[in-house]
């Protein structure tokens, strides 16, 4: 009987390690920030979408453009520190880099050119870092460190006094 009952114990005592465990991932999941969206830059305007970021952050910028007949549109990016970075008249693009300053990142789609609707497709991921590691992994690294020292902390303290 003192079998089944140590058997429980144990099982419950891993249940909460497991709920523990994925609560922490659920909770950390959300430190990088991936988006994708479309977005319609009618002729003659101009669209600004700005993107939160922090020193050190590693940015992936991609987008697609559809247009009927022209596939192009005028992008630039506004950084935080106000210098500007023009990619001129571009269709496809994937551009990579990391944050020097902390503020808003602007994505600038200029369609004045054109009297055309264009289609944008938009995917960008930030991806922040923490002691020069990817915050994901310092915090996964973090949990894992404090569960190591739950157990030893479990395993001193169980041990019978001599």
């Amino acid at each position: 009987m003192l079998d089944i009952v140590y058997l429980v114990l144990n099982l419950s005592k891993i249940g909460a390690f497991l709920l523990c465990a994925a609560v922490f991932l659920a909770v950390f999941s959300g430190f990088a920030e991936a988006t994708t969206s479309s977005l319609t830059v009618k002729g003659g305007e101009v669209i600004n979408s700005p993107i939160s970021l922090a020193v050190d952050d590693h940015v992936l910028i991609s987008f697609n453009v559809i247009g009927d007949p022209d596939n192009t549109i005028v992008f630039s990016l506004l950084f935080p520190n106000g210098t500007a970075m023009d990619f001129g008249q571009v269709g496809v693009l994937s551009h990579r880099f990391t944050s020097d300053f902390e503020g808003n990142l602007t994505l600038r789609f200029d369609n004045t050119d054109s009297t055309d609707n264009k289609l944008v497709t938009l995917n960008y991921e930030v991806e922040h870092y923490f002691f020069g590691m990817p915050q994901i992994l310092f915090l996964a690294l973090f949990v894992i460190l404090v569960c190591v020292a739950m157990v030893a902390g479990y395993i001193l303290l169980s041990r019978p006094a001599s």
